[in-house]
């Protein structure tokens, strides 16, 4: 099997899965309106199959306080979303990969660039996550936070005690990647360069 082939039945299971949750969340929204009896053959064989998603779904949304009449159609969003995000992930491996191979391919010069945009990523990603947890007042100290946190707090904190904040906006999260940015680039320069 080929790699093109590969992402061609992946691409058609995802469109399979998001058309199903379409088929479920219209159906249910047509028997609610009273546009599709509930008792019509087509109906009920789509109903029967969709029922064990929607209730989890349902069970899901009443444990968080939500309406679960829109269980159907908040299947149908985490599916697209989720479709979306498996091939991202699937074409970002395939590229990863290739890029590793390529590093390696290089020799140790090229190893030591690839680990070096690698290390630039993770913490921009880290700042990434540190500012717009931020924005919606997720703290250092929460579970999914303290990672990013951990990873950037290295170059941030210096920052912050150097740069004053401009008004209620701290603006060394994005001096320090100005500053990351600035640095990897000059340091893949100067290893590529010895090689």
């Amino acid at each position: 099997m080929t790699l093109a082939y590969c992402f061609f039945v992946l691409r058609g299971l995802v469109l399979a899965a998001n058309l199903f949750a379409l088929t479920i969340a219209l159906i249910a929204w047509g028997v609610r309106r009273r546009r599709i009896s509930p008792f019509d053959r087509w109906a009920g064989m789509i109903r029967r199959w969709g029922d064990p998603l929607v209730r989890a779904t349902e069970r899901r949304l009443l444990a968080s306080g939500g309406d679960p009449t829109t269980a159907p159609w908040w299947l149908l969003g985490t599916t697209l979303i989720g479709g979306l995000l498996l091939l991202s992930l699937a074409q970002w491996l395939v590229e990863a990969g290739f890029t590793v191979r390529a590093a390696a391919q290089s020799g140790p010069l090229g190893v030591a660039a690839l680990t070096i945009n690698v290390a630039y990523d993770v913490v921009v990603f880290a700042l990434l996550m540190r500012v717009c947890g931020s924005w919606f007042g997720v703290g250092r100290w929460t579970r999914w936070m303290r990672p990013a946190y951990q990873v950037t707090d290295w170059i941030v904190q210096p920052l912050a005690r150097v740069i004053p904040p401009l008004g209620v906006v701290d603006v060394s999260p994005l001096v320090a990647w100005l500053l990351l940015w600035m640095a990897r680039g000059l340091v893949v320069y100067v290893v590529l360069r010895a090689g």
